[in-house]
């Protein structure tokens, strides 16, 4: 989801995972050992909106460029791009993983956002995941934690030891 974009705007920057796309329905993927990530994103597109956090973001067009800033790897674009679209969200960026990136998403997410930081100003980072939010707040951004979704231990646990997500 790209569009010439207005550099004086500044950004707002959303998770997808469990901020505006409920995951309950496929953590059972995660439960498993070895985990089935095939499984874990190939059931993505059925996300459910969280209704919180689309409202948010749809908010936040108003004065801000919308960006999304995901774990999800990037041979899930098209998917993504698709539910980001079917479901009203503001067109903009999206900032995806590599597909052999394993490192923890408290350092892949504040590598691109101190990337971004350098050209624009970052008015919010929306995400759920704690670490993460702790991780930006040390570095100078407002955040905000998304935690209008159930509870999902093993998709914390697998954003962190496990890079996936």
């Amino acid at each position: 989801m790209t569009r010439e974009t207005d550099n004086r705007r500044p950004l707002a920057v959303f998770d997808i995972d469990n901020t505006l796309a409920d995951t309950d329905h496929r953590q059972h993927f995660l439960e498993r050992r070895p985990r089935d990530w095939a499984g874990f994103f190939g059931a993505a597109p059925a996300d459910p909106p969280l209704a919180r956090g689309v409202a948010l973001a749809v908010e936040s067009a108003a004065d801000c460029e919308v960006v999304y800033l995901t774990g999800r790897p990037e041979r899930c674009r098209a998917d993504t791009v698709a539910w980001l679209t079917r479901h009203g969200l503001p067109e903009g960026r999206l900032w995806m993983r590599g597909n052999q990136d394993r490192r923890p998403a408290r350092t892949t997410k504040l590598e691109v956002l101190g990337r971004l930081a350098r050209s624009r100003d970052v008015r919010m980072l929306v995400d759920d995941d704690e670490l993460v939010c702790q991780a930006a707040r040390a570095a100078g951004f407002r955040v905000v934690l998304a935690d209008w979704a159930a509870d999902a231990p093993e998709l914390k646990s697998a954003q962190e030891g496990e890079g996936r997500t």
